[in-house]
């Protein structure tokens, strides 16, 4: 089972490979000559190609919960933030989702062949993680550019891939940005390492989700105290879409029984 596991991965990369070289040169050739919002949607449907590999090669596929909840408007701008696991709902939510998204990524990414030069031509936020005060008030100042353009800016509040069933730390400048510009955020729960663990090559077959919460205004709110409703909404989400990678909750300690006089 590992050994045709393995094969029916490494098809699938090949097919990113594959696809990746072309779709990216062409991106960077016509970038000058296209609007950001044609460009966006030529390079997202590189990522349903690419899925398109994952479901036949590699027999992983996507369930969508919850997109109905997204904004409708097409001036209507959210802050999505989203569960990360893996590589594959950094590629799914740009693949699937029906409005042009401003991810705030590192800029270590920018370095990665064909793939990184595709993505320095959008019109995302890259950021210098080492650099925290300066980072965020470029995101503070990107974030609120897209959003008057409608583009919805989506971020990782965990920071970096959490294993399958552990909680990382959420950190406020989703949230922090939500105060300041006066826009929503909306929580995304990503099972995704049921099928692709972080940092692994190796893809099983079935099925990840990828469900999009409520609405949440930031009015009354504190950054910290959205925060905690994000992170309630999302851990709660991904138990229920994967109960077997979470332990179930230690039974409270009995109390001793009064002795008897």
């Amino acid at each position: 089972m590992t050994a045709l596991m393995a094969l029916r991965s490494a098809l699938f990369f090949a097919w990113g490979v594959l696809t990746i070289v072309p779709w990216a040169t062409v991106a960077v050739l016509i970038s000058p000559f296209v609007s950001p919002t044609r460009l966006y949607w030529f390079c997202s449907a590189w990522g349903r190609v690419l899925l398109w590999g994952l479901h036949h090669f590699a027999g992983a596929r996507v369930r969508r919960l919850g997109f109905e909840r997204l904004p409708q408007g097409k001036r209507d701008a959210v802050i999505l933030l989203a569960k990360h696991q893996s590589a594959l709902e950094t590629l799914a939510l740009f693949a699937y989702m029906p409005h042009p998204l401003a991810f705030v990524f590192k800029k270590e990414l920018l370095y990665i062949p064909f793939f990184g030069w595709a993505l320095g031509r959008m019109d995302m936020v890259h950021i210098d993680r080492s650099r925290r005060a300066e980072a965020f008030n470029k995101v503070a100042a990107q974030g609120r550019r897209l959003a008057a353009q409608g583009t919805w800016v989506i971020m990782f509040p965990e920071g970096t891939r959490i294993p399958r069933g552990e909680t990382g730390q959420y950190k406020t400048g989703g949230t922090r940005l939500a105060c300041d510009t006066g826009l929503s955020v909306q929580p995304v729960a990503c099972a995704t390492a049921k099928v692709w663990p972080p940092r692994s090559f190796l893809i099983s077959p079935g099925e990840y989700e990828l469900s999009v919460g409520p609405v949440l205004a930031p009015q009354g709110h504190t950054p910290e105290s959205l925060m905690v409703e994000v992170k309630q909404w999302i851990e709660a989400e991904m138990r229920r879409l994967d109960p077997a990678a979470y332990r179930p909750a230690a039974p409270a300690p009995q109390a001793a029984p009064a002795p008897q006089p």
